[in-house]
């Protein structure tokens, strides 16, 4: 079959994505192209939009089309708490679970040496200067429990500590509904020293 170079560059901007290797990226521009011409079109639309409109709030960091999201401006909030999350990603989840009522700081990443990720990739001045404001008496520390999100956890929490801010991380231990023949053992080992 003789491919298209506009087809070919599809296929390479569909391979962008997380987890979509080549034939997969392939897949997705076939079907687009074969089956859905006004999704492709919808989904060429959507990303251009996104891709203008879509930045950095100003307070959190967070993806956002106004200069300061919803979240920050939600005078409903508890403005004594700040969680800080890796991604929006994590913020969504965080707020799925209806838990957590307080406000954000996100990375947009975690440390990372081997990459070239230092803690000014990850905002650490920003995320200070919000962290130290009177309103903030606690930040949570809620970075994945990855080596690279823990060193990030451990890094952000020995710099706000010497400058006398309260911090937490999240706990972690054995997920609901689980066997405890079929977890893993370093997660059963920071759930017994977790415990309470």
């Amino acid at each position: 079959m003789a491919e298209t170079q506009a087809l070919e560059v599809l296929v390479q901007a569909l391979r962008r994505l997380p987890g979509v290797g080549a034939k997969t990226a392939a897949r997705m521009a076939f079907h687009l192209l074969q089956h859905d011409r006004a999704g492709a079109r919808q989904l060429a639309q959507a990303l251009q939009d996104a891709a203008e409109h879509v930045h950095h709030c100003e307070r959190c960091h967070t993806f956002t089309e106004a200069e300061v999201c919803s979240t920050c401006l939600d005078s409903q909030r508890d403005a004594s708490k700040l969680c800080v999350v890796e991604t929006p990603a994590d913020q969504s989840a965080m707020e799925r679970t209806g838990a957590f009522k307080g406000l954000y700081f996100v990375l947009m990443g975690r440390l990372s040496p081997l990459d070239g990720v230092g803690p000014r990739e990850i905002g650490l001045q920003k995320l200070l200067a919000r962290a130290t404001e009177e309103a903030v008496q606690e930040v949570i520390l809620a970075t994945s429990f990855t080596g690279e999100g823990e060193a990030t956890a451990h890094v952000i929490s020995e710099v706000l500590r010497a400058r006398g801010v309260q911090v937490t991380r999240l706990s972690r231990g054995v997920p609901l509904g689980s066997e405890l023949e079929y977890v893993d053992l370093g997660t059963i080992a920071h759930a017994l020293v977790d415990r309470r």
